[in-house]
């Protein structure tokens, strides 16, 4: 079955839009490197990063979401299928399109979890520039 956004795009598996942070790694080097997703799929997800990677590189991915009091992580392989070079406000950088090469049985069902919207997300919070702290609640279910 195809899910469609009425914009034209058509997918086999609808994404949603949700920032988590993420950390990602050259599948055989040991150094990590941060990211944050745009949105995430049943077969993969988009993510925003300074670094210049080519397509086709294979990666370590591990996003992290609040859940309750603790950061949880959803673990999987996934390989570079495009890039762009992308700019918003003072930032310049690249957008990865992620395909999902191998995931866990017991990470995919987190994911499909979170995907709709079953997953209760914790309390996020961020510092604004100016020091103060910007915290959102979803509701339940609501990603």
């Amino acid at each position: 079955m195809d899910y469609s956004n009425g914009n034209g795009d058509r997918r086999k598996h609808p994404r949603i839009i949700r920032e988590f942070p993420v950390e990602w790694k050259i599948s055989d080097l040991p150094r990590a490197h941060g990211a944050v997703t745009v949105n995430l799929s049943e077969t993969g997800l988009l993510i925003e990063s300074v670094s210049d990677l080519p397509v086709g590189e294979k990666l370590n991915v591990v996003v992290l979401f609040p859940r309750e009091f603790a950061l949880k992580s959803l673990r999987a392989s996934a390989e570079i299928v495009w890039k762009e070079i992308y700019w918003k406000e003072d930032w310049e950088g690249f957008r990865y399109g992620l395909r999902f090469t191998e995931i866990e049985e017991e990470e995919l069902w987190t994911l499909q979890q979170i995907l709709r919207g079953r997953f209760q997300i914790g309390e996020i919070s961020a510092f604004c520039d100016d020091g103060q702290k910007q915290t959102t609640n979803p509701k339940q279910g609501e990603l």
